[in-house]
């Protein structure tokens, strides 16, 4: 039985308007999580991240393991207490971050032994650790465990990884029902760069039976027409009555594609790092903000750009708070960021709501390839 309800409410092509209900609030998708690694966004209130428009956040399981450990959140109650974020919030399974430690982990069939980055001590995950570490953080959306497939790999790897994937979501989903969790568990279809074997992924999770069903391994440096080709293939083949989440993919251009595919939530922490970096996102492009012509820029941001940043302070000032290194600079730019990922996937919603769809596309790469003045 689904713990979530999903409704489309319109489509143009593959793309789609829908509504994800759960215990907590609801979603209207094609949806942007920002990302709360350590159960913050970067330089953000909970408050400011609602005034922008943010429904739904996302929690990393693995770093939250770490730090500050699951019992000090639990005395809290949940994540949610813990940030005071009382919308829905999806943790993911720590397997990405797994993968990223190479030189440092032991993969077998029961799970992944590795050492933690912060201090060395011996930590072992399973599926069954996963889902019970994000059970104990109380989240909305928890995700199963699973084994990113490095790119590239050739095909008999591949299968080995998507294979031990599968393995681990049948793991995750009893695991999951053991718990009589009422939050939503979402299946990840891996099976890197090869067709047939993300086929064979997505039928065997489908044989399981999930809430939402997620693409995994895509983003991790593969060429933009291999991301696609895959997508492409797996477009008409996802569950059209369950939401399809696009992991750690996001910038724009990446986010309207996957939109034309069919894809309802993104994740991605460029939006929070690049407004470290001073890179700030708008219609026409981006603004790299350490550039020596910003020094004396009066105009704001985006003059189009009704966020708090762009009504109230210049480039001018934004290039000197970054110069001075000044904290308050990278808290302008994030909301700024925030506020621009926001307000694209409300324009995409009522684009597809209003079957403009592809007229939205077509301005939207018109203005994006348009110099910032």
């Amino acid at each position: 039985m689904s713990r979530l309800n999903f409704t489309v409410l319109a489509r143009d092509g593959l793309a789609r308007r829908a509504v994800l209900e759960l215990p907590r609030g609801r979603i209207d998708t094609p949806a942007f999580m920002p990302v709360g690694t350590y159960g913050a966004v970067r330089a953000m209130l909970s408050e400011e991240l609602e005034s922008l428009g943010a429904q739904i956040i996302l929690g990393n399981t693995f770093h939250l393991l770490l730090r500050p450990g699951v019992e000090v959140i639990q005395q809290h109650g949940s994540l949610h207490e813990f940030m005071h974020w009382q919308k829905p919030i999806l943790t993911d399974s720590g397997g990405f971050q797994v993968f990223s430690l190479s030189k440092l982990r032991t993969i077998t069939e029961q799970g992944v032994q590795f050492r933690s980055p912060i201090d060395g001590r011996k930590i072992f995950m399973g599926p069954e650790e996963s889902i019970q570490v994000q059970y104990q953080l109380g989240a909305d959306i928890v995700m199963s465990f699973d084994e990113c497939t490095a790119y590239p790999s050739n095909e008999t790897e591949t299968r080995n990884s998507m294979e031990l994937s599968l393995r681990w979501a049948k793991r995750s989903h009893q695991a999951h029902n053991e718990h009589n969790n009422s939050a939503a568990l979402f299946g990840i279809v891996q099976g890197g760069m090869f067709e047939s074997l993300r086929q064979h992924s997505l039928k065997g999770l489908m044989n399981i039976g999930f809430d939402g069903y997620a693409v995994g391994g895509l983003s991790v440096g593969e060429p933009p027409t291999e991301r696609w080709r895959i997508l492409d293939d797996l477009a008409d083949k996802l569950p059209i009555d369950r939401p399809h989440y696009l992991m750690g993919t996001g910038i724009p251009e990446d986010i309207i594609e996957a939109v034309k595919r069919g894809i309802d939530l993104f994740d991605c922490v460029l939006p929070t790092r690049n407004a470290r970096h001073a890179h700030l996102f708008t219609r026409y492009g981006t603004i790299r903000l350490r550039n020596a012509r910003y020094k004396n820029d009066q105009k704001p941001i985006d003059p189009l750009c009704t966020c708090l940043t762009c009504r109230n302070y210049s480039r001018a000032y934004l290039h000197h708070l970054d110069k001075i290194k000044e904290i308050l600079g990278i808290r302008l730019n994030t909301l700024h960021n925030l506020h621009y990922y926001q307000s694209l996937m409300r324009d995409i919603r009522q684009a597809i709501e209003q079957n403009y769809f592809h007229e939205f596309v077509t301005e939207f790469y018109r203005l994006r390839t348009t110099d910032v003045n």
